[in-house]
Parts: structure tokens; sequence; C-alpha cells
């Protein structure tokens, strides 16, 4: 059926009980209690839906006894792994809320995410945990995830979920803004069931024999949303796979030997993928799917080519995410468009006051609330959250334009959001790390196009009177961001300036930074 078609005849189901683990591992182990959740070629370990829901059940008799209720917060400190899995489901059936936290982090990322959240409960590998201990408030109690096993078994092996409202919180999602401190993004469980259109549609109508793999992490939208719950949902199977960074050649392999069918990968992924030139052996893909960034006609027909199917491009944010998309077995690919409105989201361009526009005129994309992937608000956050609205719609703060047929066109982001490879960096964070060395007078980040991230990190830096830029200087610049937020939001280039452009109330004029850079 045309995209026209069913968007016309959609009608969310949305029941007034809703958990999304009961949903996912507990529904599909009643059925088909056999069948394979989860697969981690690195440790042998295959698990099935069965398994998970015990283990699930298990842990979360372990988080009540110590005191974790309805409301909570629980940070998942860890890589795509099993126990993050784990961590994920017992703390939803628990009532809880789950904080995704990236092992990338640095210190003061961390704290700022911890103590904003008031996380109650970080589970994390031994190593993570000694490593950023300095950063952990000593409100929060700390557990070593190959710790929870004893007190597992103990526990007993069934668990009456809480009777979660399908409104009710289940993610606590950190995203960048440039204004200010990254905002909590706070998802409802019902979140789950409005990415379900979209995902149908990007993995071409994926039968429970599919077998599901993304580099994306599990602390971010794309892989818990994108990729791991929605997979559950269907039944299918999911693989955890660990790597520090995303290897190319590695990434082949494992689609191979594991006979992946469904894969979602970011920009950068695909660019990285294509500098390999001809794959030696087909692939099994019957879906590829990606976001973040266009991709082009270029990547789209390497992909034909080398991977054997066409990508769907998708659209969407923490806020409000899977929106828009291609789904190439319904209907066609038009390159550089990110797609059609997924069935369910009312999906329209406005313009600066908040009025909507007709096809051909660059707009910013909004969504029309309610609409179940919507998020609750912003954490502890009202005024963020109000300016987040006008009236019923949801603003993205991105820029596109919609052809007579309702495909979209992506033109800009409006805010000045920095996305490389894949991970969504605060300019603002960068800054306020850099003014930390006692050299720097004033600092201003932007990104800057880069063929293999997709974006990189561009540092602009004044010093104070008698100090000069120099190479060591750089390194030092650049090594104090890895440790303050991590590796990846560290700026690939440092510049000493002079002096910033400024307006005249003193705020940074970041597009002419872009200028300077042409």
């Amino acid at each position: 059926m045309p995209r026209i078609e069913s968007r016309r005849q959609f009608d969310w189901r949305i029941p007034d009980r809703f958990n999304i683990a009961t949903a996912t591992v507990d529904r599909v182990a009643r059925r088909t209690p056999g069948a394979i959740a989860l697969l981690e070629p690195q440790r042998g370990r295959a698990v099935t839906f069965a398994a998970m829901k015990e283990a699930s059940d298990r842990l979360a008799n372990v988080f009540r006894a110590s005191g974790v209720g309805p409301g909570d917060r629980v940070g998942v400190l860890l890589r795509q792994s099993y126990e993050c899995a784990l961590v994920h489901l017992a703390t939803y059936k628990a009532g809880a809320i789950a904080v995704p936290l990236s092992v990338l982090f640095g210190e003061d990322a961390l704290r700022y995410r911890l103590e904003d959240a008031g996380v109650r409960l970080l589970i994390a590998e031994r190593g993570t945990i000694e490593r950023l201990a300095e950063a952990i408030p000593a409100s929060v109690s700390v557990r070593d995830a190959a710790g929870l096993e004893a007190d597992m078994l103990a526990a007993s092996a069934t668990f009456e979920a809480h009777p979660t409202a399908a409104g009710d919180p289940a993610i606590l999602l950190y995203t960048s803004g440039t204004t200010g401190r990254p905002k909590g993004a706070l998802l409802p469980h019902r979140t789950l069931l409005g990415h379900l259109s979209g995902f149908v549609l990007y993995s071409n109508f994926p039968t429970r024999a599919a077998r599901y793999w993304s580099p994306a992490d599990w602390a971010w939208i794309g892989g818990l949303l994108d990729v791991l719950f929605p997979a559950w949902y269907c039944g299918c199977t999911v693989l955890a796979f660990r790597e520090d960074h995303f290897d190319p050649e590695g990434a082949v392999r494992l689609l191979e030997q594991q006979e992946v069918t469904h894969t979602f990968l970011f920009p950068t992924a695909l660019k990285l993928l294509r500098g390999l030139g001809r794959l030696a052996r087909p692939l099994r893909l019957e879906s590829v799917h990606s976001g973040g960034e266009p991709l082009g006609m270029e990547l789209q027909e390497w992909s034909r080519e080398q991977l054997g199917v066409s990508v769907n491009e998708f659209y969407g944010q923490t806020e409000a995410n899977l929106l828009v998309g291609n789904g190439c077995t319904v209907d066609p690919i038009r390159p550089g468009s990110m797609g059609l409105p997924y069935p369910g989201h009312e999906v329209v361009l406005l313009d600066d006051d908040g009025a909507p526009l007709a096809p051909g005129t660059i707009g910013e994309i909004a969504v029309r609330t309610p609409d179940p992937v919507a998020f609750l608000g912003y954490w502890q956050n009202p005024e963020a959250t109000a300016e987040k609205f006008h009236g019923p719609f949801l603003r993205t703060g991105d820029l596109a334009t919609m052809d007579d047929d309702g495909y979209l066109w992506f033109t800009s982001r409006k805010d000045d959001l920095i996305k490389a490879a894949g991970y969504r960096i605060s300019p603002f964070e960068v800054e306020e790390a850099l003014m930390r060395h006692p050299e720097v007078a004033m600092s201003a980040v932007i990104g800057v196009a880069d063929a293999a991230r997709g974006q990189k990190v561009l540092a602009f830096v004044t010093l104070h009177a008698g100090r000069g830029g120099t190479p060591e200087l750089e390194r030092s610049l650049q090594d104090l961001v890895r440790r303050s937020l991590g590796h990846h939001a560290y700026p690939r280039e440092v510049r000493f300036v002079a002096a910033l452009p400024l307006t005249t109330s003193g705020k940074i004029q970041r597009f002419r930074l872009r200028e300077m850079v042409g």
C-alpha cells in the first residue's frame, strides 16, 4: 500500500497500560520462548527471549530489594552488551527511569548528568567505575555489572512488573544544545509504539528471522529505539558487539559471519565502508537504514551496488524521533530527500511565527502533538520545554523544504549543534572545557564539514596577553577536552586568533566564524 494511503488509514492504538520491557521480551517469551533475543559473538553467547525474561525478572527483584522504585533514576553506563540490555529491562519493570550514559564521557560530562538527573543507582563495568570514580557523586550507589550475577541467582525468578501507564516516564536521554548545558529529554513508555510505523517501513517489513546489528551506541536514542527495542518488539534477534571505534573491515566481517540481515549505519560509517572499495563477497542484507545527516546520491548508488540494497534514510531527534523517512519497498526513494512522514505523524513546516508553509518554502520541521514519540518535556526545565512548542506543534529546530508530493528535503540546522560521527556535541560544553586552560581568554567552537565524520569540531581560541599559540598548546587543549568530555568531542583543529567576532551584546557570531572557514 502506498504511504499516502497508509497514512490516511493509520490510527494509533495506545493502551492505557504499557511497559517497554513486558511488551518486548516478556511478550515474545510467551509466544516463542526459544527464539534468540541477543547474540554476543565476542563472548560466544546466545540468549533466548525466555532467558532474557527470567534474568530481567531476577534483576528487577534485586533492584526492588535495594530500594529502587517507580520514578527513581538508574544510570546505565555500559557498552552494547547483555548486561546493558538487562539493566534497561529491569529498570522498566521496576517502574524506574533509565538514564543511558556513554562510556566515552569524560568526568565533567558524566558528573553533570548524574547530578542533574538525580541518579540513585549507577551500573557500570569495574574498569569504567575506576576510571571515572572522581566524577561520581557520593549520593549515587554504584554497582559493578559483573557483580550483579550472584545477587540475581539468589533472587526470585519471577517479578510482577510495575503497572506503568503508557505515558509514564521510561528513559531520560540527555541531548546537547548550543545555548547551554545538555538537557534531559524525558521519554514515556509509549515512545516505543510511536517508533514502530517507521521501523517496519525502513526495515522493509522484517520477519522474525531478521537479525539486526548497528554500531550505534545504546547510550543514544538511535541504538535503543531505532534498533534494540523495536527489533525485540517484532521478535527479532539483535547482535551486541563492543568496539572502541568503528572499524569498516571488522564491520564487513561481522555482517558476513553473523549473517546480519538488517543494519542501521550512520552516514560516517557508510562513508568509511565505501572507502574499502568493492566488497569481496555479497552480504545477506535485506535493509540498510541511516539517519543524522543527508547521504547524497553517491552513497546511495554505492550501497545499491555493494550492499545490494538502497539505504532507507530517516529523520528525527531525541525529543521526537522517527518522524520522516524512506521505505523503498513501498515508496520510491528520491535521492537527496529524507523521505515522507511516517504513518501516524503529522509533520509540517512552520515559519518564524509558527504558521504552516506551502510546499517549496524553507521552514522549520515540526510535528503536531499529541504524538506517541513526543517527549514529556525536559527534565526539571519547564521553560525550555515551553520554548520547544508553538501551540500543539513540537518544533525541531531543523530547516527543510517539502515538495508537492510530501517528500521532505533537509536544508540546515537552525542551531549550531555539531553532529560528528554519529555523536551530537554541544559547542558550549567544548568551549567550557577549553576555558579551564589558564592560557585561554576566550573560545568559540563550530562544526565544519568533514568527509569521514560528517562534521568535525573546530575551535577558535584567543589567549591572554603575552601568550602565543604553539603546536604544544594545541595538543594540550585537545587533551583537556578529551579528559573532560570524551574522545568524540575534542577539537580536531584549534585556531589561535587575536579576537572573536561578537555582537554588541557580547554574543559570539558563529556565522562569521563559518565565513572565515569558507
